[in-house]
């Protein structure tokens, strides 16, 4: 079995992926050292009060120098600026990977500035809150969760089998496909339904026939949980919008063709059309349930651990 082990990590970005992977870093011993970096001297000051490593800086270049593990865990849209900053400083040999929601973006921007010897493996996992900033991680977020891996060409197999064991030991179930794949896949089970509930909140906030209050107050059913994706990191969505704009467009326009059926059969009462969507889409739901990715609990399962990627 691989070893899961690294002499030094450097974690950029400490948000919640960033110090979820920390505690969860010390809390296994997969680490001597744990380098971390922020441009926010506010948040590198609070990762330090919280113990999330054992250095910390603003420099993200400082921060990887003798690095055998460096996760790259910002926006989508500084990946290309991280990589640039970072890669005089990375060693030969060390294991290059991020946390993007976003893959072929991604490596269109880190790839070019990965120096000869650098092993880049672009990474994904798929776990996650509401919530942002080193406050928010919690040790345990990727237990029983997917974390994938689009590879580039002629990635070294010795480092792609560590940075697995190192998943595996943070909890996470890993697999790997094509960046394109990836982005289209993640297109709808994750983008898509962010940017519906960001619109539905938004058009609640328009009515002008409903009040504030009243929105709030009677929010206690599914606008309620609509609000929970909406309350997510702005930037982070801004840039996943931006960068993965083709698989978005074609998913929406899928939506948007489904919304009109489902608007005839609303207009022209036609029951069985209704009931058998609703029917199927329930299935979806209790297929999810049993493959582990949810808990059959009330309140959709947000009295156990809430989960989003």
């Amino acid at each position: 079995m691989t070893e899961a082990f690294f002499g030094k990590i450097a974690l950029i970005g400490i948000g919640l992926i960033g110090s979820s992977i920390a505690r969860d870093v010390k809390a296994r011993g997969l680490a001597k050292e744990v380098s971390i970096s922020t441009r926010s001297t506010g948040t590198l000051k609070r990762a330090e009060e919280l113990g999330l490593g054992t250095s910390y800086t603003v420099s993200a270049a400082d921060a990887v120098k003798d690095a055998d593990l460096v996760i790259v865990s910002v926006p989508v849209g500084a990946s290309g600026a991280v990589a640039e900053q970072i890669a005089p400083s990375l060693k030969k040999g060390a294991i290059l990977t991020d946390v993007g929601s976003t893959k072929a973006s991604v490596i269109a921007q880190m790839q070019p500035h990965v120096p000869e010897g650098v092993h880049f493996i672009p990474g994904h996992p798929l776990a996650g809150t509401e919530k942002s900033g080193p406050d928010a991680g919690f040790e345990g977020l990727f237990a029983g969760r997917w974390c994938i891996f689009t590879p580039v060409a002629e990635t070294d197999p010795a480092a792609l089998a560590k940075l697995r064991a190192f998943w595996e030991a943070l909890g996470s179930k890993v697999d790997e496909m094509d960046p394109q794949h990836h982005d289209k896949v993640l297109a709808i089970v994750s983008h898509l339904p962010h940017i519906i509930a960001y619109n539905i909140v938004g058009t609640a906030d328009d009515l002008e026939t409903v009040t504030q209050s009243e929105v709030i107050k009677y929010s206690a059913s599914g606008f309620r949980d609509f609000t929970r994706l909406a309350a997510s990191d702005p930037t982070m969505w801004r840039d996943v919008c931006l960068h993965n704009r083709d698989a978005i467009l074609e998913m929406l326009a899928r939506f948007s063709e489904d919304l009109a059926y489902l608007q005839r059969a609303i207009r022209w009462g036609e029951g069985d059309k209704l009931f058998d969507l609703f029917t199927r889409t329930r299935e979806i739901r209790r297929s999810i349930i049993q493959a582990g990715q949810d808990v059959d609990a009330p309140d959709f399962g947000r009295h156990g651990t809430s989960q989003k990627s």
